[in-house]
Parts: structure tokens; C-alpha cells; sequence
């Protein structure tokens, strides 16, 4: 969170002792003050205060006197003759209670003190009550004299009135926050007896001082004060507006309150925020199955880059969360947490993260389905193995090899990435790949005679660096290197189709193209049905006379929207290819990720193409969701300028539509999927996906 200087905006310079005084360190922990979310400013006034040292914070007293008159006795009453009531605050440690009301009355010329248990209950009439200022004259402000008759609730003219009642209105006149003392004075007068409130005012507000808030926005206290320029301090206001303060960390989960308040000469309010500041961060490895301390594989530097909680920050508790779910995407943990410490009297805190580490590596096995096969009952199904290590050199670098082999695809696959190359500042990840791969070409040349299949082998190697450009925002730069070409069942290799359409641009065996890549992504909150949107360029670079030279964009976009319990999702794709680039990598469109409806490939093939999807998906039960949907796609027209024109060569129609219904259920696989769809051309067909449409 950006910083400010501390807060200062005064009428005035002046500063004088403050007749309300807090003490500026509490002499609780200050951790210990942080876990009492609400308090009230005005009981800490009246009763124990929240920061408990604090002097005694206000005086009253009620004394009752009888002019003496010649004759009078000791039978007189003797609550008439004298008494005298004092609020009096203690400090914590003392031996008696904290808050007491100590109410004496002495007799005049008697022997013994009467107890308070005794006369509290005892009544006085009382025939006239004023509120006066504590020189006893009249108040100047009429406003306030009502504010303090407004506040009796007991006292009034021509009642019977308890040492208690007494009491108790004098705490609700300091209650009404606009006096800072209130002293009853009861006088025996020919009428009777008169008790007359000595209030002594608050100043008017002509200045603020913050000190000490250095996270705290300035315009947050300039409207919180703002509508109490020039007006008399009330302390209930002021309560709400150190509440509010409070408040404002608390919203954001920082560690920070106000920790002292006091009114200066010259109506000045002066407050002092105490934030706690990270003093240190620590990483503690702890065992997995005893929880014990221990020793880790994983760098400590290679976690606390991951933190954007750093040194010399106010500690926010929401900022902490987000560093632990942060290195829990790292996939080298099983547990994270976050451990604040007072760092001994400084004021700071020191943070210890403790850190479960999980298995760094190991063999694992699964499958999956192939979407480019379209016949046979198990062509389609693929087998995998797969060994990684998630922690390579303890700096969380990623290395994975794996096979995948089916009955016609296989492909092996090295990669090893560092999510974070050491020395960059802007989380700049890098992917060195390998891959060697077998993967059905009937997408574009399918339907050869006999059922043949035709295979296109391809041996890819290259770089790719990825970083984060703005919120919700990704990049991906690359340059690739690929050799490909086509083989028939037996492995030998193939120039032209069954249908004289080349297979290669070059009319060679293999094409080879050296690929400048550029890829853009957005996405919001990262759910299915959130908004994405992916913007890809890939850049042919003719180092060499024999290498391929083409442009190819493609587009993805997709936008979600709630009907009450359904999720209705738009989704919408496109691309386009200039220059002299290999047939089989023309956009083919249909099947099961694209048109439903059609077989894989069926709608065309082309150089462009756009493909719309609607659907709706509803809770059905449990983890089943139904879903309906309608597609379309078109290759713009454009099937005939893939060199041999391989799409017009199997007739297929260039643009077509689909729609259905389905059943989707969620598994640690992720989504299955079984779709029921109707072309237009009255042809049905089912479709089975793992995972979400791309």
C-alpha cells in the first residue's frame, strides 16, 4: 500500500498539557489491544480507560450546605448539613476496584462518619436545578445549557432526590460528550435546596494533528473531521471517529488503531496512530508428519520473493493471506501459514512463515482421448507416463518428461521451466521445450482410401519467456523450431495425399520454419465461466532459402452470464493465414471442440476461419449439470486457397451448424463430458470430451 507523510493540517502551533490525556504506549501488548475490534472512546473516559495508565479523567463532587444559625443542633438532618460525592479513576495494579464512586457525608459536629450504604439511598428535596459554568455563571452557548438539561434525567425541580441519582446524572451529563467536567453544588437558599451543575465545556474544534499514520489516507480524516470545524469537541463524535479509523484498518487487515488522543490549547485534536510495522520475515520448514522444525529443500530466498510482504511494511493480515495462497501456487507446499510475533518492544512485528514441503517429484501415469480420431471403439484412447520434479536446485524450477502413446498418436515431451528467472523483477517465467510427436493428419487429409491413416510427425524445440503485463493480463514471447511431415501406416513418408493434394509446402519430405511467437492473454476471475480472451501470432523467419515464410493470427474469446441458476456462456474464435505455410496446419473446423455435430475436421479446412458457440448449463444434481447448446463455423470461404485444396477435394461443405444437449459431471480428471448433436444435415452424432471446450 503507497505511503503518505504523516497527516498535519492546524489553525494553530500552540500545544499545551492536555486536560485528556492518553498514554501514548498502552501498557497492554499491543497485539492484545488489536483483538478488541470494538471498544468504546467514551466508556474509556468515564470508566477504565482502553489504555489503562491514563489519569484521572474527571471530578465531581455534591456538597450540601446550611448556613449555620444560632440554635441549630445536632438533631439536624445530616445529609442537609454536608456532602460530598468524587468519581475517582484508579490505575490498573491498584488494590481497589478500578472505577469507584466514593460517597461520604459527614455530619457537622457529630462524632461519627456515616457509610455510604447508609445515606445513598436517603432523599433531599430538591426545589430548583440550573446548569452553570464552573465559575457558576450562566453559560454563554444556550445550545449547551440544553444539551446538559437534556441529559438529566433524574434532577429536576421539586423532586426527592439519592446521593446515587445525583451520581448517575452526572455521569450522563459527561456522557452527552461536550463537557469535559461536571460538578453538582447543592445550596440550602430560602426556597429551598438549589443544585446547580458546574459544567466546564470542551473547546471548539480549530485544528487536527495525525502522527504516526503513514498508510492512512489524508482525505479519509479531512471528511472525517470535516463536518466539526469550529463546532465544541463532543467525545461521542470523536469515538465514532476514532472508531472509524479503527475501522479502516481493520476493512483492509492491517495491523494499526489509534493509540492516543488528547485535546490541545487552541481547540487542536492531536492523534497518534500506532501501525505495526514488519520488522522481519523468517521461513520455518516443518516436518510433514510430526510437525516438528526441520530442514528444507527449498531456498528461503526462493519463497520470499514470492511475498509481497516486505520489510518495513504496516503488516496487513489480507496481504499476508495473498503471499500464502501465492506460494501455494508454487506447487511445492502442502501447508502455509503465516505467524505474527511482537518483535519484543519495538512496536514492530516480526513474521514467521511456517512451510510444509510437499514430495519434490516422482512417476505418475493416466490417460485421455485423442480429438483427432474419429473411428474404431478405442482408437481414440490414449495411455500417458509422466516423470516430474517440481523443485529442481530448490529454487522451484520445473522439469517434466512424458509419454504419450495411443494407437496412433504418441508423443514425448521435455520441458523445464523456471516460473521466475533469478534477477527479474517483473515474475518473467522461462519454458525450454523438446518434443517429439506422432499425431493423426485426417483433420485436413482424412478419408483416404481403405481406411489408411496418415500421420503427421513433427520434432519441435525452442524458448518461450512469459510475464504477467497488467492485472488479470499475460504475455508469452517465443521462438520455435519445427520439422514436419507426413508418413502413411507403415512410416514411410508422404508428398501427396490419395487425392494428389501435397502435404508439404516446400514439396519436400519435411517443411522446416523457425517460428517468431507472440501470445496475449486475459482472464478474469479464472473460472469456466468467466471472460477470456487470447490474442496468438505466430511469425515464420526464412533464415534459410529452404524454411517457411507465413503470418498466422488466431483469436479466442469467451464471455459468461448468469441467469439465475444457469450459466449462460458465448464463445467465439477466429484466424487467418498469409503466405506459403504447410496444408496440414490449415484451421480445420468441426468436431467436438468446434462444430458438435460434424466429425472432427468435417465442416473444412481453411486459410480463415470463424467459429461461433452458445450454451447454457444448469445444476442438474450434485456434481451433473445439463447443458444445451448451438454451434456454427465457416472457413470463410477460403478452403480453396490451402494449397491442393484439400477440403474440396473430400467435398466437405465449408461452413455448417450444429446443436444438442448433454450431460457434464465433474471428476479429479476434470469435466466429462457426453454431448447428443444434430448437424444440418439431419446427421447425429455423440461427442465425449475431458475438460472444457477450448
Amino acid at each position: 500500500m503507497r505511503k503518505n507523510d504523516d497527516v498535519t493540517f492546524t489553525s494553530s502551533a500552540l500545544k499545551i498539557p492536555p486536560f485528556l490525556h492518553h498514554q501514548t504506549k498502552p501498557s497492554l501488548p499491543f497485539f492484545a489491544q488489536l483483538a478488541q475490534t470494538k471498544f468504546s472512546f467514551l466508556q474509556s473516559l468515564l470508566t477504565r480507560a482502553r489504555f489503562p495508565n491514563s489519569p484521572l479523567l474527571c471530578y465531581a463532587s455534591l456538597s450540601l450546605t446550611r448556613p449555620s444559625s444560632p440554635g441549630s443542633g445536632p438533631k439536624s438532618l445530616p445529609i442537609l448539613c454536608s456532602a460530598s460525592l468524587s468519581l475517582n479513576h484508579y490505575q490498573l495494579g491498584d488494590s481497589t476496584q478500578s472505577d469507584s464512586v466514593v460517597a461520604q457525608q459527614k455530619s457537622s459536629g457529630a462524632s461519627g462518619v456515616h457509610g455510604p450504604s447508609r445515606y445513598d439511598e436517603e432523599r433531599v428535596l430538591i426545589s430548583e436545578v440550573l446548569v452553570r459554568n464552573k465559575d457558576g455563571e450562566k453559560l454563554e452557548r444556550k445550545d449547551l445549557e440544553a444539551e446538559a438539561l437534556a441529559a438529566l434525567k433524574a434532577c429536576r425541580a421539586n423532586s426527592a432526590l439519592t446521593v446515587r441519582e445525583v451520581q448517575e446524572d452526572v455521569h450522563r451529563v459527561i456522557s452527552s460528550g461536550y463537557f469535559c467536567s461536571c460538578m453538582p453544588v447543592a445550596v440550602d437558599t430560602r426556597d429551598g435546596i438549589r443544585l446547580v451543575f458546574q459544567v466546564e465545556p470542551n473547546q471548539e474544534f480549530h485544528g487536527l494533528v495525525c502522527e504516526g499514520a503513514s498508510v492512512l489516507p489524508t482525505k479519509f480524516l479531512q471528511d472525517a473531521f470535516r463536518g466539526g470545524y469550529g463546532k465544541v469537541v463532543n467525545i461521542k463524535h470523536l469515538d465514532e471517529v476514532i472508531s472509524s479509523i479503527n475501522g479502516w484498518y481493520m476493512e483492509r487487515g492491517l495491523f494499526g488503531m489509534v493509540s492516543n488522543a488528547e485535546i490541545l490549547s487552541g481547540g487542536i485534536i492531536r492523534l497518534q496512530v500506532a501501525e505495526a510495522e514488519v520488522n522481519d520475515i523468517s521461513i520455518r520448514f516443518l516436518d510433514r508428519k510430526t510437525g516438528e522444525p526441520t530442514k528444507g529443500k527449498t531456498k528461503p530466498e526462493t519463497i520470499l520473493r514470492q511475498l509481497t510482504t516486505k520489510k518495513g511494511q504496516v503488516y496487513s493480515m489480507l496481504q499476508g493471506k495473498r503471499d500464502v495462497d501465492t506460494v501455494l501456487t508454487m506447487g511445492i507446499m502442502e501447508d502455509v501459514s503465516f505467524i505474527p510475533q511482537p518483535a519484543g518492544d519495538t512496536g514492530k512485528v516480526d513474521l514467521i512463515m511456517n512451510v510444509v514441503e510437499r514430495p519434490n517429484g516422482g512417476f505418475s501415469a493416466g490417460g485421455g482421448i485423442s480429438s483427432g480420431i474419429t473411428s474404431g471403439p478405442l482408437s481414440g484412447l490414449i495411455g500417458s507416463f509422466a516423470y516430474s520434479h517440481r523443485n529442481v536446485f530448490g529454487r522451484n524450477q520445473k522439469l517434466n518428461i512424458s509419454l504419450e502413446r495411443g494407437q496412433i498418436d504418441s508423443i514425448f515431451r521435455i520441458n523445464y521451466t523456471d516460473p521466475w528467472i533469478e534477477g527479474d523483477d517483473k515474475r518473467t517465467s522461462r519454458t525450454v521445450m523438446v518434443q517429439n510427436s506422432r499425431t493423426p493428419g485426417n483433420l485436413v487429409h482424412g478419408n483416404q482410401p481403405g481406411n489408411d491413416s496418415l500421420t503427421i510427425g513433427r520434432v519441435i524445440a525452442g524458448i518461450e519467456f512469459s510475464r504477467p503485463l497488467r492485472p488479470k493480463w499475460s504475455g508469452t514471447v517465443g521462438l520455435i523450431f519445427q520439422h514436419a511431415g507426413a508418413r502413411d501406416a507403415n512410416g514411410n513418408p508422404m508428398i501427396k495425399d490419395h487425392y494428389n493434394s501435397p502435404l508439404t509446402a516446400s514439396g519436400k519430405f519435411h517443411d522446416d520454419m523457425l517460428l517468431a511467437k507472440f501470445e496475449s492473454v486475459y482472464t478474469g476471475s479464472g473460472d469456466h465461466g468467466s471472460s477470456m480472451f487470447v490474442f496468438n501470432m505466430e511469425q515464420g523467419l526464412p533464415l534459410w532459402p529452404e524454411w517457411l515464410f507465413f503470418n498466422r493470427v488466431n483469436t479466442r474469446a469467451r464471455k459468461g452470464v448468469e441467469i439465475g441458476p444457469a450459466l449462460c456462456l458465448l464463445s467465439l474464435s477466429g484466424g487467418h493465414v498469409m503466405g506459403n505455410f504447410s496444408p496440414h496446419e490449415a484451421f480445420a473446423i468441426g468436431g467436438t471442440n468446434s462444430v458438435r455435430g460434424y466429425e472432427e475436421g468435417a465442416v473444412g479446412s481453411g486459410r480463415s476461419y470463424a467459429v461461433g458457440s452458445g450454451e447454457i448449463s444448469f445444476p442438474v444434481l450434485g456434481p451433473v449439470e445439463g447443458v444445451v447448446f448451438a454451434d456454427y463455423g465457416t472457413d470463410l470461404g477460403s478452403g480453396n486457397k490451402v494449397p491442393g485444396d484439400p477440403a474440396g477435394a473430400r467435398l466437405k461443405p465449408g461452413s455448417g451448424y450444429g446443436y444438442g444437449f448433454g450431460i457434464r459431471v465433474d471428476s479429479p480428471l476434470g469435466p466429462l463430458r457426453l454431448e447428443y448433436a444434430f448437424n444440418d444435415s439431419h446427421t447425429k452424432r455423440f461427442h465425449f470430451g475431458v475438460g472444457h471446450r477450448n
